[in-house]
């Protein structure tokens, strides 16, 4: 069977998110995406995992379910059943190679049995209930021993692993290889998470990764944001499935990505200054703001030309398609020259899903005249022109998100 799976989000017990992400309302909006399996996020947290094993049950296949006393209402034409698999952040801040890495890492896990174990074992190393995505002066190898340790079946993956600051490539705090990373545990690194700023073809270009499946998911803070990238699977839907594609690459068939240019390290820049350019200007500026002298802060683009070994995409083994998409409420809002958040945005939004059904099927499959006929002309143009690539984006650096147009130049 064909599923979609977004595995990295956060609870509302991590930091800068939403106080309405819970489990009641990820189910909800997992439903309204058209996405089917979800990472539980945050299972290192205590309080987050007791409200867990509240709401949710295992599911005949393994996974886990919310219990129907905690449903949401949903349109009858998006209904679906959505399954949790346990999932959680854990940034890893620590000294190697005499330099100061930090290394944010995905961590799944087949049941709250196995994270319960685990997590009295991480607990010997730091404060668990400071955030959902905890803080730990841990070594990155050490994490994924202790996965392994804790289950056969766990699964530990570089989480947006290209982001300056925060990443197993990131070009601060990060390594040029896995292997400096992992060392002899490296075979046990299946995938990567590929993050906001790059799509599967900027990772290809390293024949290091040939053997490496790449990953996409939201890093969802708030429910809107849940799905901006997911996995497509085509297995049962299973734990043990799932992390057999993962492994092997057999039945996993692609990713939804973000427009990589509209992530919001996808150029090299300098915030302050609001400067922002392509690698081949950084290195004429010998890596200084040209405003006002202060480093430039390397970008993914950049990152992964400096460790490529190939001029472009090369098919590997385990290359998949992938869909660039735009949030259908960022297409909504443009088309009708309003913001997001505004009442006529959220009620066309809400208006169309209840009539074609789930976000992904009307990005991606839904005719476009049935689009134009519930939602309007301008709208199904707009869908058409981003299944097209036909986009316009001002590229993200620096932390600041790209801008993306359907309609106008930027």
């Amino acid at each position: 069977m064909k599923f979609i799976a977004d595995l990295h989000i956060h609870s509302k017990y991590s930091r800068a998110t939403s106080p309405d992400m819970t489990p009641e309302n990820i189910d909800r909006w997992a439903q309204l995406k058209g996405i089917d399996l979800m990472g539980t996020g945050d299972f290192t947290h205590p309080q987050w995992l007791g409200e867990l094993q509240e709401k949710l049950v295992k599911a005949e296949n393994g996974l886990y379910q919310l219990k129907p006393e905690y449903a949401r209402d949903v349109p009858s034409i998006c209904k679906a059943a959505v399954y949790f698999v346990p999932t959680a952040e854990i940034s890893c801040i620590y000294r190697k190679g005499e330099k100061t890495r930090k290394v944010h890492l995905l961590v799944l896990l087949p049941s709250f049995e196995d994270v319960s174990a685990f997590n009295m074992t991480l607990a010997r190393r730091g404060n668990l209930a400071s955030d959902g995505r905890p803080i730990l002066g841990l070594d990155a190898k050490e994490l994924l021993a202790m996965v392994l340790d804790t289950s056969p079946q766990g699964l530990l993956i570089p989480a947006h692993a290209w982001t300056p600051h925060f990443a197993v490539f990131g070009a601060f705090s990060g390594f040029d290889r896995l292997e400096d990373c992992f060392e002899d545990l490296t075979p046990q690194i299946y995938a990567i998470e590929t993050g906001l700023s790059s799509d599967p073809s900027m990772n290809r270009r390293l024949s290091a990764l040939d053997d490496i499946t790449l990953l996409s998911n939201s890093d969802a803070h708030s429910l809107p944001k849940i799905g901006r990238e997911a996995n497509i699977f085509e297995t049962e839907l299973t734990y043990e499935n799932m992390i057999g594609s993962i492994k092997t690459g057999n039945g996993f068939s692609g990713t939804v990505e973000f427009f990589s240019q509209e992530g919001k390290y996808y150029f090299d820049g300098h915030r302050p200054c609001g400067v922002f350019m392509p690698p081949e200007e950084t290195l004429r500026h010998n890596s200084k703001c040209p405003v006002c002298g202060k480093k430039i802060t390397v970008g993914v683009l950049h990152r992964v030309s400096l460790l490529a070994d190939r001029k472009k995409n090369i098919k590997s083994r385990k290359a998949r398609p992938y869909h660039s998409l735009i949030p259908f409420q960022e297409i909504v809002a443009e088309s009708l020259g309003m913001g997001v958040q505004s009442k006529k945005v959220q009620g066309l939004y809400h208006k169309t899903i209840e009539v074609l059904g789930p976000e992904y099927f009307i990005l991606m499959d839904a005719p476009l005249d049935e689009i134009q006929k519930v939602a309007g002309e301008k709208i199904g143009q707009g869908i058409k022109i981003m299944r097209e690539g036909k986009v316009n984006i001002r590229p993200g650096y620096d932390g600041e998100f790209g801008r993306i147009k359907l309609f106008e130049r930027i």
